[in-house]
């Protein structure tokens, strides 16, 4: 299977000789051997030469906004709309709002303010790619939110802090979420210290950290992406 990366953004320069950048995040997830990886630089401008170049795409996290003036944000929305139903969309944090605004739902910087630590999401609506568990444990680092639903998508995750925490659309083969499956617990805490002082107080930070320790469910998650792909593709 043919997995396209679209990276929209970048680890603090400091973290990534430690943890590598968001693409080699995601192959350890889900697997270096397990597909045939190809990563596109869409932040830099770069976008598949076409929506069938690979099976599926996953979208990545960025420190951007979708509603930021910047020149590649539209040309990844038009993207994935030309995408939608020809190959299995995959997006988390910014890329599930990228997806959210492309498909017609509504992303806003949210008045709650940053959602970071590790938060829990209650399975609200069993996906055939999930197992039983009744909620997912994982790192939330934003401060944006989805706030209206796109068309054909439905909550499948969420928490009272994120009620749109992660969607599944019954028309086209996609799936996004807000929580970070491929954030190991030192790198969370590594991007934590990176931003203490700066976008969060030290308050915000010190409380974030303390969430870290306790089991997690990155590899459940894990799981349940790869086999939405083998079913989606």
């Amino acid at each position: 299977m043919r997995i396209g990366i679209l990276k929209t953004g970048r680890p603090p320069r400091p973290a990534i000789e430690e943890f590598g950048d968001y693409p080699a995040m995601f192959r350890r997830l889900l697997g270096e051997d397990a597909y045939e990886w190809r990563t596109f630089e869409v932040d830099e401008g770069e976008l598949p030469e076409s929506p069938t170049s690979c099976d599926a795409y996953i979208v990545t996290g960025s420190s951007a906004g979708v509603y930021d003036p910047l020149p590649w944000i539209e040309p990844a929305k038009d993207f994935l709309r030309e995408a939608r139903g020809k190959a299995a969309l995959v997006g988390v944090c910014f890329g599930h709002q990228l997806m959210a605004e492309a498909f017609g739902g509504k992303v806003i910087k949210s008045p709650k303010g940053w959602g970071v630590g590790e938060h829990e999401y209650e399975v609200l609506r069993r996906q055939p790619w999930m197992d039983e568990a009744p909620a997912i444990r994982l790192p939330a680092s934003h401060q944006d939110q989805v706030v209206e639903l796109p068309p054909g998508a439905e909550v499948v995750a969420a928490s009272e802090f994120t009620p749109m925490g992660a969607l599944a659309w019954s028309d086209h083969p996609s799936i996004s979420m807000q929580l970070h499956p491929e954030f190991e617990p030192a790198y969370a805490i590594a991007l934590i210290e990176h931003r203490r002082g700066d976008r969060y107080t030290q308050e915000q930070a010190d409380a974030a950290i303390h969430t870290y320790g306790r089991p997690d469910d990155r590899a459940r998650v894990g799981g349940w992406i790869r086999n939405f792909l083998r079913i989606a593709t």
